[in-house]
């Protein structure tokens, strides 16, 4: 019997002839990274992997001097007689799916993944393959998305709303991959753009890897406030409860994010809007990406893990589930819990 290319470990997701790890969320000597977000890109490691358009981003995140082995989308390695490629995973900048191939078997890893195009980053890939391993984060079938344009559409209504009524829109958001993608679709001729000091950072990181971004302001940069009136604010969930946001004054508050789709998460958060934006597949987009992959074998991580291992075994799948700790980093953001407060930007 073939031995799995991909085990659970404490350290992570292990493969045993390579001896290296993916995404592990405890420090090992050698990491493939899927993409840069915190519960997939640890601190610690010896050597890491990923693709090239990540390495600005991770280097941002973690540090500039981390060895760090940038590989072009589609480009092999081999280590250990594991033949290693990267593709495109359409979640962030960066994010790549990983295929494995050993012995007479293909293995890819996914990470994160969405299938809806999105300017900021490389599209979704379909890799063809005998075991597929994939995340449930919207993993229920009442997760269906809008058209972005149709999103952008009622960001930019309400936007224009609050600066003809002279009143700041601020817009939680993730900070890595959720805010740029923002940026990428809003009408910048409606008002100045202001970003937190978590976003900025980000957003150089982009331009630097040739994504189109409009003009951003920091706090910082801003010496009349009567700017602040018509702008639009994109900052992380934790900035809105904090003493950041007062300077804004009278604001409008909204949170973008897949979680949206869920009526009772806007009003126990207690947004004015809610605006359904994810930057992971839906449930029709994880059940194509499936599909595409020809994979008979799928292991199913983070996310709603028992309703899709279900789903996938009742369609004919060999279906089980990896406990990984993907997902800590709530990358949409944990609704259910009081932001907790954070330091002013500098």
């Amino acid at each position: 019997m073939a031995t799995d290319l991909i085990v659970q470990r404490p350290e992570g997701l292990y493969c045993p002839p390579g001896d290296f790890y993916i995404d592990p969320w405890r420090p090992v000597d050698r990491a493939v990274i899927t993409h840069a977000h915190a519960d997939h890109a640890r601190m610690g490691h010896a050597h890491y992997l990923a693709a090239a358009p990540a390495e600005g981003v991770l280097r941002a995140r973690l540090g500039e001097d981390i060895a760090l082995q940038p590989l072009a989308y589609g480009e092999a390695v081999a280590h250990r007689g594991v033949r290693i490629s990267l593709h495109p995973a359409g979640h962030v900048l960066g994010s790549a799916q990983v295929r494995l191939e050993h012995g007479g078997q293909v293995w890819v890893a996914s990470g994160d993944y969405k299938i809806a195009p999105d300017p900021t980053c490389e599209p979704f890939e379909a890799v063809r393959c005998d075991v597929f391993i994939t995340e449930s984060t919207f993993g229920l079938p009442i997760y269906r998305w809008r058209p972005d344009a149709e999103i952008f559409s009622g960001i930019n209504a309400w936007w224009r709303r609050n600066a003809e009524a002279g009143r700041a829109s601020l817009l939680m958001c993730y900070s890595f991959g959720k805010a740029q993608r923002i940026l990428s679709g809003i009408d910048a001729s409606i008002g100045p753009i202001v970003v937190h000091g978590a976003v900025e950072p980000l957003n150089r990181a982009y331009r630097a890897a040739g994504v189109a971004l409009p003009d951003t302001l920091l706090v910082t940069d801003v010496t009349d406030k009567a700017v602040f009136k018509r702008a639009l604010v994109l900052c992380p969930p934790a900035a809105a409860a904090s003493t950041w946001a007062r300077r804004f004054g009278d604001f409008s508050d909204a949170f973008a994010s897949g979680w949206m789709q869920v009526r009772g998460s806007r009003r126990r958060g207690g947004y004015d809007r809610g605006f359904v934006l994810s930057d992971h597949a839906d449930w029709p987009g994880l059940m194509g990406a499936i599909a595409a992959t020809g994979a008979s074998r799928v292991i199913v991580t983070h996310g709603s893990v028992p309703v899709m291992v279900r789903h996938l075994t009742e369609s004919g799948y060999q279906a089980q589930a990896f406990d990984t700790e993907y997902g800590d980093d709530r990358v949409e953001a944990d609704l259910a819990a009081p932001p907790a407060p954070e330091a002013p930007a500098a």
